[in-house]
């Protein structure tokens, strides 16, 4: 399990001698072989800027900064899988930030990269390697041709060409989950958010945020465009836009249209849930499913990192239990994090929400964050911490009838 670490022209390297090691919040680790799968396909390995290698002896088991100029390295997932610890690593000038992505520890292993993570998912649809790029071009260019009027069409075009976002693109392809932006604006501040940083935050943003309100008739045409197989999903709340329930007339609206020309596959909407009056109304317009991105069942640590403005985390329970009471099919969008989301008292508030709010899916999301940046902006941890590994072991124990997965899945059991 050796070190793996690059130079300032991302060259990677296996060290001969040190072994890899790993962060759990900021502990460093040693790295076990239970923790290990071999790189997955569609993973990218990244240098982290501004960092040291550190690496372990494994005869003395000291850790230590690698001599020279090199970095430390880590791989970013494709969904499906859930990552056990984040690269261990120095930072040599701390006012820099990471990119905003999540980063997973690495090493060297039997003549191949193995990652400390584990897969919580059928990874191959979200596989970048699954999605064909020159089908794509040709999808865009379809369906700009078929709707040259519509703004939110040439928006995604560029999601999809430009920054290869798969859900856009499975806009172009018709597949399986394909995105409907529709907000400009949001009651939240996220710390993290990846469409839209203060200019001193130290953040750059990998996204651009919409510029516009659609109108009800350019979402409905996208809309019906893609839902046009019993599986299909189309998603309003992207990566590229606010909260999607600020625009929710104009969602309610679009529903009803869509409903009254067909009742093929599934409408989801990607919400933080604080708009409880907005969010219930989407709700009996009919919408089939919902995701609610969390980070956390505690206040403290959910105010800190989202920043609400104008709602609580007791909104956003109200509303998963009134779209799970409307027979919604509900899920969170868990925002993962080693050595935070796995401490005893994150674990023992989130199976208490996902019991009162009837949850039927957690889709773990590994949270993508500079590390440090994150660390000093939530509590320290008052209890034991007790891994990712066997995080996911008590959750499946404890919420039996809950699924642990990565991603929005079409319900288990089909519409009538």
């Amino acid at each position: 399990m050796h070190l793996v670490y690059a130079d300032e022209n991302n060259n990677v390297y296996d060290h001969p001698d040190l072994f890899g090691v790993a962060r759990s919040g900021d502990s460093l680790v040693e790295l076990l072989e239970e923790d290990l799968i071999p790189l997955p396909p569609g993973a990218t390995l990244v240098g982290l800027p501004h960092t040291r290698a550190i690496g372990m002896d494994p005869k003395s088991g000291r850790m230590m900064p690698l001599p020279g100029n090199y970095q430390a390295v880590g791989a970013l997932l494709p969904q499906g899988y859930t990552r056990f610890y984040v690269p261990g690593y120095s930072k040599t000038d701390k006012t820099q930030m990471f990119p905003l992505f999540g980063y997973t520890a690495v090493v060297w292993k039997d003549g191949g990269f193995y990652v400390a993570a584990g897969r919580s998912d059928d990874p191959e649809p979200w596989n970048p390697e699954n999605c064909d790029r020159a089908e794509v071009k040709k999808g865009v260019d379809r369906l700009l041709e078929k709707y040259p009027e519509n703004r939110l069409y040439r928006h995604l075009s560029n999601c999809a060409l430009g920054y290869e976002c798969l859900t856009s693109s499975n806009t172009f392809l018709q597949r399986w989950e394909g995105a409907v932006p529709v907000s400009f604006a949001c009651n939240a501040g996220c710390f993290g958010c990846i469409s839209e940083q203060p200019d001193d935050s130290g953040f750059v943003s990998p996204q651009t945020r919409l510029q516009f309100k659609p109108t009800v008739e350019e979402v409905v045409e996208i809309m019906l465009e893609h839902l046009r197989t019993p599986e299909s999903i189309i998603s309003f709340g992207q990566g590229c836009e606010g909260e999607p329930s600020t625009q929710a007339k104009t969602i309610v609206e679009a529903i009803k249209q869509v409903r009254a020309k067909t009742s093929m596959g599934y409408i989801n909407i990607n919400t933080n849930a604080g708009l409880t009056d907005h969010l219930r109304a989407i709700t009996d317009a009919g919408l089939d499913l919902m995701r609610v991105s969390t980070i956390s069942a505690l206040d403290d640590h959910y105010n800190a990192y989202y920043r609400p403005r104008g709602y609580t985390l007791a909104n956003v329970e109200k509303t998963l239990k009134y779209a799970t009471d409307k027979g919604v099919y509900t899920s969170i969008n868990y925002l993962v994090f080693p050595g935070v989301t796995d401490r005893e008292e994150e674990i023992e508030a989130m199976i208490g929400f996902a019991k009162r709010t009837g949850l039927k899916l957690i889709q773990m999301r590994n949270l993508n964050i500079d590390p440090d940046a994150y660390l000093s902006i939530i509590p320290k941890a008052q209890g034991e911490i007790y891994g990712m590994k066997t995080l996911l072991d008590i959750f499946r124990e404890e919420l039996p009838d809950v699924v642990i997965g990565s991603y929005t899945h079409v319900p288990p059991v089909a519409k009538k």
